[in-house]
């Protein structure tokens, strides 16, 4: 799994703070709030989205209205388990990314391993 563009981080980024549903027209009008950008632009990039399985779309007449698949937190986790599996030494690269982490990353990684329950070794 590879991470996004820029401009399809930047819809991705809009698609999951509406937390609803979303049109090319409704997003570009979001957009244009910050810059200039043409339909077609915002179109093309959405339906590229939706290609690469990160939006659903449903007819709405002429138009499609298009929806996040996942949350913006599974993606970032799907991006993160991707990285992982591409490194040749797992456990050195966890000792890595342990050891970048700021002290509020390690809290909330202490705080993520409270909620989800032990594996078991062996059965």
């Amino acid at each position: 799994m590879r991470g996004l563009g820029e401009l399809e981080s930047t819809i991705m980024d809009r698609m999951w703070a509406r937390r609803r549903p979303a049109t090319v027209r409704d997003v570009l009008e979001d957009l244009r709030q910050d810059r200039t950008i043409a339909y077609t632009t915002v179109m093309t990039v959405m339906d590229n989205l939706h290609t690469k399985g990160l939006l659903k779309r449903q007819s709405a007449g002429r138009a499609y209205v298009y929806e996040p698949v996942a949350s913006k937190e599974a993606y970032t986790a799907d991006l993160m388990r991707s990285a992982l599996a591409g490194s040749g030494n797992h456990a050195a690269t966890l000792v890595h990314f342990l050891e970048r982490l700021t002290p509020e990353e390690a809290a909330a990684l202490e705080a993520a391993l409270q909620v989800i329950p032990p594996r078991g070794g062996s059965a």
